[in-house]
């Protein structure tokens, strides 16, 4: 829904490819200083989404624009893809899944052969660079190529280099895929650092825990619909119940259709796991005590439970 401080909007995009409807009416919107995740199984159409947000894919149908700032000299005003897609990219920085970084570069090198894409002068760039490498904790690096950087470190660069423009918002598809625990800890501090300053994130990602602590807004893509949307707690809240049993060890299956599933509003079945989801676990916890071989854990229900309730459980054969 556009507000009047709605800084960039993707309306009803549609793309189809061959009998495919990849994306079927997906519409986002994002303010300024808000982080939105886009969340779905492999092949719901995020990525395609992603694409169209950047023109880099025309839609079928649908419209992509951007609220330009302004100056003094030229008052702001809505910018819409393809027509403004010069001017739209100007305000825009990219961190794409898989590293693009020059590997015949030193860092310092790659942000100023970027930033010279956007008509930046070496003066400018050279002033902005050192700042850049220290926010991405690579001054020490500056001299290095890519070569000699960890996969943590070529994603910090990544991050950096879409930052040489000083973008108002920032198109993130899966920042933190093959990273470790610090890796991906550093970035998000990075990460939820810009969103203080004001910018504004779309990210895609897979990772349940950053999409809960990064992301104001999730839409939740299943099969290029768009079949959920709203903040992680309230999702969660709102589509189920708030306690979650864990059962597991010999003889766990079985009680998917013993006379304690009757203690949990639903009951489900992943590999050797049974989850009951319940409104109340001390009930059903004190019929599993007796059960000396079994293995209970009770937590409360979370982003990754409201992923797999609305897109299934099952792994899909494009994933």
């Amino acid at each position: 829904m556009t507000t009047d401080d709605t800084l960039f909007e993707a309306i009803n995009l549609h793309k189809r490819y061959g009998d495919a409807q990849v994306v079927n009416d997906v519409s986002l919107h994002i303010r300024p200083g808000e982080c939105l995740g886009v969340i779905g199984p492999n092949g719901a159409g995020k990525t395609t989404t992603l694409r169209m947000c950047l023109g880099l894919t025309q839609p079928d149908s649908g419209c992509v624009r951007f609220r330009s700032p302004g100056t003094a000299a030229q008052p702001g005003g809505w910018l819409t893809l393809p027509a403004d897609a010069l001017a739209i990219k100007a305000h825009l920085g990219v961190v794409s899944q898989f590293d693009t970084l020059d590997p015949d570069f030193s860092c310092a090198e790659n942000l100023l052969v970027y930033g010279r894409y956007f008509g930046l002068p070496d003066a400018e760039l050279k002033a902005r660079i050192p700042g850049l490498l220290d926010f991405a904790a690579l001054a020490h690096k500056a001299q290095a190529k890519p070569g000699e950087l960890s996969g943590g470190m070529k994603r910090r660069l990544s991050l950096a280099r879409a930052l040489v423009n000083q973008p108002a918002l920032l198109l993130l598809d899966e920042p933190t895929t093959g990273l470790d625990p610090q890796a991906r800890h550093l970035m998000w501090e990075r990460l939820q650092q810009l969103l203080q300053q004001g910018k504004s994130i779309l990210l895609t990602t897979h990772f349940m825990d950053e999409a809960e602590r990064l992301c104001n807004r999730l839409v939740v893509l299943d099969h290029g619909r768009q079949i959920a949307e709203g903040a992680p707690r309230t999702l969660v809240s709102q589509h189920l119940e708030p306690d979650v049993v864990e059962v597991y060890g010999q003889g766990a299956l079985a009680l998917q259709h013993a006379d304690l599933a009757r203690l949990a509003s639903r009951v489900e079945v992943s590999g050797e796991t049974v989850f009951f989801y319940t409104a109340q676990a001390a009930p059903l916890l004190a019929e599993l005590a007796p059960h000396h071989g079994l293995r209970t854990l009770h937590r409360p229900a979370n982003l990754e439970d409201l992923f797999l309730k609305l897109t299934g459980r099952q792994i899909r054969a494009d994933g």
